[in-house]
């Protein structure tokens, strides 16, 4: 029973049920009507009905974007995408241009083109914000853009001239909109009017073919037969503007809800931007407000001549015809399941026709386990007392009078459900880590055989008459090495450590030789004891928990947020581990604010329901709170008893937590290092929850060691482990990784700036108008007062705390959870939020000597912010560039760069790939990174792994373990020698970078596939 299916007939199912008959028979005889006592996500689904029966356009308007979101996001499920569009506002202040988000100018042109060149109907969805901004004319439209078709004769030349013209910008790979590059006879473009940019190819003075193409991996997608190229609306100055309104089909239906605050809205925006325009400087020739802004008085004239539905809860004109409905909104259950049960048989009993919009098929599964295991239906005979449907509705509704029931699996899950933000163009990480790995002129490089030396680019070498492109690198004494590109394999960029002056090594010197020896031998202990490890574990027999109760179906179906593919394995692997009778220790390693803590609460969740005892352990006693926070209110509804130990703790609350551990009273303990005390008797211990074990002291690290051994351990980090390591590590440990970001989390906008009042206050200002909070990081407790008086004087309305280590750990305590809570707008602190203050409704972060701070560092405290669907910024306060370290100003444009979600991973390769390695395999290790390079480091590893396997200690200890046996095999070395001339063509690929990335690319091929698609890829991308 697909929800697939099912969906197609919850509309008809309505319809037959004269669902909203009344409404379309108004429309029949009333140009404008009121209609009163909806509830829910009604309005939507009318819509929908609407569309389908009438088939004439729509214009949907809410008050507000959030509402906007999601009601395009219930139309795109029941009319299908390319029905619906949405239409964002892009300014959010009056003549405050650079605040605007290229993906809202991408949509909002996209509506237009459609407006101007598309007659089909369709339906299209705004805040009223959006109509308080005029649009262009068609004609001044057309002015801009430009029809581009398959087959068409169009002058190579021509295009590129029309393409400066348009003020597109020439790069050598396109990501944004407004840029596009050439190679031979293809040209790639973003155009304004789409979503995804355009590869257009060539033959001679003829399109021969258009296809989209992936911004991320540069590779075509799907063909089409023409589209628009549009400029950027905001540059053009052409003729004048009008409301979206004038250009609208004459038999366009206007559905609005609560037009009375819309009109208020429009009427506030107007005289903001008449109070603004007079503030604005003179010498800058502004347009005046009735050139760019919609007036209230033009609005409602507008709309009168359309007909006009208004969703109301009060009415704007008497005079108006009214509608009244008898819904009400769906009930609450409070994840009571008998009281739903009860509820839909009532309601069944009533012949009421019941539907509930799941999400996802896993949804409906945990519903229907659920029901199964109270023993009320059983699915094996289908007497499921409701009919469900796929959508992303957002909230139930019971109508009465039809006597039809319409429930969402996420109210009665009490989950949140997040809109799909309309980021057109996000980019991934494919991008950074493209940059970031790429060898630029100047780079150092390790090279396996003769140590470190620098690349100084690629050159045309004549050998025997033939020429060769290869790798020019200069070691100590100026001497010259060139490694020809069948040699690649044996040279990786070099990321030397922090602060210290690279040593280039001497050629044919024996020290690179005894380096490479020395490290062989440490590696290999290593890897010999974290197997022997392995060894034990898998001999020594630990508790196999139960599989899954109803109650763990329960507690995940309530998570608020939806799983991301990385989380929900994740959480199957550490409950496979569990039910397993050998001695769990499974690491999980995701960016910051990517859901680990949800991953480890379930795992607890699971031991407590078995009667085992868990304890987590963190590495401050600020994060102790915040896990103790989660823990508390994730579990509230069921019965499991936490507590927390940390030196904020009283001494009677400690001796209480003690003796609950002790007698087994308490299920579910989080601490700091206390826990691991002599003091800390446990009743049952069956589960240890790690978090961040890098941080810990040796003392505490040994400690761990022997409780290891038969208790179950799960570990979370957040330091990056560069996947290279991850399989050397895997063939030791069990190995987790989270690497896709929530949806809908957009990456932090981050900027270095100098010490400036203006920005501080526009920011904190901005950020406190749209409801948000702000930290302000400053890690000198001796002028922290200082600061936040200054914010207070900057921004009087702000409410201002500050909060540092020093601080009584009652107040700070108190502190802290008072900025959560949300009593106060701006924290002013220490690094103390470093780790653990998860506040979703923290949008800017303010860093103050950003210079001072390591990359990892930097990249957990931007991490603090940005944690829901909202735009977050993080400012790095720095002094001027030249009085900063080349390394530090290196960290600062790193940061800066990699905004992206997960770009913890690509950071990584900079200065956590040294630091995660180091803080997994011990220090020593770190000193031998820093010498040799990652890469270097890495291959070493290997060798030293697959002699290891040879060792008779461990002969079948991976017999049945095929995936961790081939971790020991490395590839044999391979010389290529050749007198023919093999490489990329100047005439080819022009771009020197991406010559160089390219062969990368090439010595890193493995198999006979990955060959095929670096063929496919250089055809679709070069010709």
């Amino acid at each position: 029973m697909a929800l697939k299916k099912i969906n197609e007939n919850f509309l008809p199912n309505l319809l037959q049920n004269e669902f909203g008959k009344e409404l379309f028979s108004q429309i029949e005889d009333s140009k404008h009507f009121s209609v009163k006592g909806f509830a829910g996500s009604s309005p939507s689904v009318f819509a929908a009905e609407l569309f389908l029966i009438k088939k004439k356009s729509l214009l949907f308007l809410t008050d507000d974007k959030e509402e906007a979101l999601y009601i395009t996001d219930e139309l795109e499920d029941l009319l299908g995408k390319e029905n619906v569009l949405y239409f964002p506002p892009t300014h959010l202040e009056p003549y405050q241009i650079e605040k605007t988000q290229n993906a809202n100018l991408v949509l909002r042109t996209e509506v237009l083109n459609r407006i101007h060149n598309d007659k089909k109907p369709r339906v299209m969805v705004a805040p009223f914000a959006s109509l308080a901004e005029k649009v262009m004319k068609k004609e001044d439209f057309k002015a801009i853009s430009h029809t581009i078709k398959v087959g068409e004769k169009l002058d190579f030349d021509f295009t590129e001239e029309l393409l400066h013209q348009f003020n597109f910008n020439l790069t050598d790979f396109v990501s944004e909109p407004g840029e596009f590059s050439v190679r031979g006879g293809i040209v790639d473009v973003f155009s304004y009017s789409n979503e995804e940019p355009y590869r257009i190819t060539f033959f001679g003075n003829e399109v021969e073919s258009i296809k989209t193409f992936d911004i991320e991996t540069q590779l075509s997608k799907e063909k089409i037969k023409e589209f628009q190229l549009v400029s950027n609306m905001n540059f053009s100055v052409v003729g004048s503007k009008v409301s979206l309104l004038d250009l609208a089909p004459k038999d366009l239906i206007v559905l609005t809800k609560n037009a009375f605050l819309g009109f208020n809205f429009i009427k506030n925006f107007y005289e903001k931007a008449e109070e603004k325009f007079e503030t604005l400087s003179k010498e800058i020739k502004h347009q005046k407000p009735e050139e760019l802004f919609v007036s209230e008085e033009q609005f409602r004239d507008d709309l009168e001549k359309f007909q006009w539905i208004d969703f109301t809860s009060q009415s704007l004109n008497s005079s108006n015809t009214q509608l009244h409905l008898n819904q009400t909104p769906q009930p609450t259950f409070n994840k009571n399941f008998e009281l739903l049960i009860d509820d839909l048989e009532n309601k069944l009993a009533d012949n009421f026709d019941i539907w509930i919009s799941f999400s996802t098929e896993k949804q409906k599964e945990r519903l229907e386990s659920i029901f199964e295991e109270l023993g009320r239906f059983d699915s094996a005979q289908r007497d499921i007392p409701f009919k469900s449907f796929k959508s992303e509705l957002h909230e139930g509704f019971v109508d009465l009078d039809h006597k039809i029931s319409v429930y969402t699996d996420h109210q009665i899950f009490d989950r949140y459900q997040r809109f799909k933000a309309k980021n057109t163009f996000a980019k991934s990480e494919q991008f950074t880590l493209k940059d970031l790995m790429q060898m630029k002129v100047g780079d150092y490089i390790a090279h396996i055989d003769h140590g470190i030396g620098k690349f100084m680019g690629l050159v045309k070498v004549n050998n025997n008459g033939k020429v060769q492109e290869c790798f020019k690198l200069v070691y100590k004494n100026n001497d010259l090495l060139y490694v020809s590109i069948h040699s690649l394999h044996k040279i990786s960029k070099y990321n030397g450590p922090d602060g210290r002056e690279i040593v280039l090594s001497k050629l044919g010197s024996p020290a690179w030789k005894s380096l490479k020896q020395k490290t062989k031998a440490k590696v290999k202990q290593i890897a010999f004891d974290l197997i022997k490890l392995y060894a034990q574990r898998k001999t020594a027999k630990g508790f196999a928990f139960t599989p899954d109760s109803y109650l763990q179906n329960e507690l995940e179906a309530s998570f608020i947020y939806e799983d991301t593919p990385d989380q929900e394995k994740a959480t199957f692997d550490v409950k496979k581990d569990m039910e397993n009778d050998t001695v769990m220790d499974r690491l999980i390693c995701g960016d910051v604010g990517f859901g680990k803590t949800e991953v480890a609460i379930r795992a607890a969740f699971k031991a407590a329901t078995d009667g085992k005892q868990v304890a987590v352990l963190v590495p401050t006693t600020i994060l102790a709170f915040q896990h103790y926070r989660s823990f508390k209110e994730r579990l509230k509804d069921f019965p499991v008893n936490i507590s927390y130990l940390n030196r904020f703790r009283t001494a009677k609350q400690k001796s209480e937590t003690l003796e609950g551990l002790k007698n087994g009273k308490i299920d579910i303990v989080i601490g700091t290092h206390q826990l691991v005390g002599n003091s800390v008797k446990f009743k049952d211990l069956g589960l240890l929850i790690i978090d961040e074990e890098h941080k810990f002291g040796v003392s505490v690290k040994d400690k761990l060691k022997t409780l290891k051994n038969n208790i179950d351990t799960l570990t979370l980090t957040a330091t990056p482990i560069p996947r290279t390591l991850q399989f050397s590590l895997m063939a030791a440990r069990d190995l987790s990784v989270i690497k896709t970001p929530p949806p809908n989390r957009q990456p932090v906008e981050t900027q270095i700036i100098g010490f400036n009042e203006e920005i501080i206050r526009d920011a904190i200002a901005y950020e406190i108008q749209r409801d948000g909070q702000v930290y302000f990081i400053n890690n000198r407790i001796e002028n922290l007062k200082d600061i936040a008086g200054l914010i207070q004087r900057l921004v009087p309305d702000a409410k201002v705390i500050t909060g540092h280590g020093q601080m009584d750990g009652k107040q700070l305590e108190q502190n802290v959870l008072d900025f959560m809570e949300g009593k106060y707008d701006v924290l002013v602190s220490t690094t103390i939020v470093e780790s653990g203050v998860d506040v979703p409704n923290a949008n800017t972060i303010f860093i103050n000597d950003a210079q001072r701070f390591g990359m990892a560092d930097l990249h957990q405290m931007r991490g603090r912010v940005g944690r829901s669907n909202r735009k977050a910024f993080c400012y790095l306060i720095t002094p001027p560039f030249d009085m900063m370290t080349t390394d530090a100003r290196k960290r600062l444009e790193a940061i800066e760069q990699f905004s992206d979600l997960g770009s913890g991973f690509q950071i990584a390769m900079k200065d956590l790939e040294i630091r995660g390695a180091g803080d997994l395999l011990g220090g020593e290790q770190s000193g031998f990174i820093n010498e040799m390079g990652f890469d270097t480091y890495q291959k070493i590893m290997q060798e030293a792994l697959e002699e290891l396997q040879n060792d008779e200690e461990f002969e079948d200890l991976f017999d049945n373990e095929e995936d961790r046996k081939k971790l020991f095999k490395s590839v044999k070395e391979v010389n290529i020698d050749t007198d023919l001339e093999l490489m990329l063509p100047d005439s080819y690929v022009s771009s020197v970078e991406e010559r160089l990335s390219l062969y990368q690319k090439l010595a890193e091929i493995q198999s006979k596939e990955e060959l095929q698609k670096f063929e496919n890829e250089l055809i679709d991308r070069f010709g």
